[in-house]
């Protein structure tokens, strides 16, 4: 009886879990925005502010260990500044739109990430992963809750278009920064200068905001801190190991499981009310989050440096 692939599958299943618990971090993010109360690079700066001390205490131990090249390093910075303008836009749609349709239209990088991967990594989908992508997007439409006449929001035009370009963004940060992480052992050094670049990002972002406040208030900035324990600092991390382990398509569909937490925690802490349409959105993202799990997003052929 052949074994061999009993380790490999265990690794990945290792794998799997450690990005599920780090999506489960990050998931309480739009809670966490509206709790704050902070205008949109407010939030992105001090979430990053708040992170780098704990980030760089918890990579301070494996420092030596960190031997990336410098086009790693400014690629990770990179990957930050563009996370620092997908958060603006996301925590802008947010105030618009509401916190469910604005954190699924961010999360709706999957269908960029699964163009790029092709382009770049030459990741062709395979055919779960064309099943599930349209069960997944058709979900995210049911999840918004748009049967309801009370889901658009203050402004639903100006709202979808900062959700699509947050997810335009969401989807070059999740590339760059999966390629940024690829050549070091811990996930702390990557996500550290990737920290750095959002904090400098909402800096300059925030010259355009008015509502752009450095004076920290409470009980405001306490949510700030959670958010930067909670999200960027450990959320990121597990999710940091995870990525470069993963055909980036993967990934992204492994993050889409993101809305459907964000709307359970917004029901259980915020009094949100889910619609039976929106229960009927959770169950098919999560049917296709399953099914590219378990059978695979990518096709495997010549010259791919990817797992299947």
């Amino acid at each position: 009886m052949a074994i061999g692939p009993a380790p490999e599958l265990t690794r990945l299943t290792a794998t799997y879990l450690r990005g599920v618990i780090g999506v489960a971090f990050i998931s309480f993010s739009s809670t966490l925005v509206k709790l704050s109360e902070a205008s949109p690079n407010t939030i992105t700066f001090f979430r990053a502010l708040y992170a780098i001390p704990m980030i760089a205490l918890i990579r301070f131990p494996r420092r030596a260990q960190d031997r990336r090249t410098r086009r790693d390093r400014t690629m990770a910075i990179g990957a930050g500044l563009i996370l620092a303008v997908d958060l603006m836009l996301f925590h802008a749609a947010i105030e618009v739109i509401g916190a469910a349709l604005g954190l699924v239209l961010a999360n709706l990088q999957v269908l960029f990430v699964a163009f790029a991967a092709f382009l770049v990594y030459r990741d062709r989908p395979s055919r779960p992963a064309f099943v599930a992508l349209p069960t997944v997007l058709f979900g995210a439409v049911l999840l918004s809750g748009l049967g309801r006449a009370d889901s658009y929001g203050s402004n639903p035009g100006l709202g979808v278009a900062l959700g699509v370009g947050a997810a335009i963004a969401y989807a070059a940060f999740i590339m760059m920064y999966r390629a940024a992480s690829r050549s070091t052992i811990s996930p702390a050094g990557p996500l550290l200068d990737a920290t750095y670049g959002t904090a400098a990002g909402a800096l300059l972002l925030g010259v355009f905001e008015s509502g752009f406040d450095l004076v920290p208030s409470w009980p405001s900035h306490g949510w700030l801190v959670l958010m930067a324990f909670m999200v960027q600092a450990v959320g990121w991390l597990l999710i940091g190991s995870t990525l470069p382990r993963l055909p980036a398509l993967a990934g992204s569909f492994l993050i889409l499981l993101q809305p459907v937490l964000g709307l359970i925690w917004g029901t259980a802490l915020l009094d949100e009310v889910i619609s039976p349409t929106q229960g009927a959105g959770v169950v098919l993202i999560l049917s296709g989050i399953a099914l590219v799990t378990w059978k695979g997003s990518v096709r495997q052929f010549a010259g791919s440096d990817d797992p299947g």
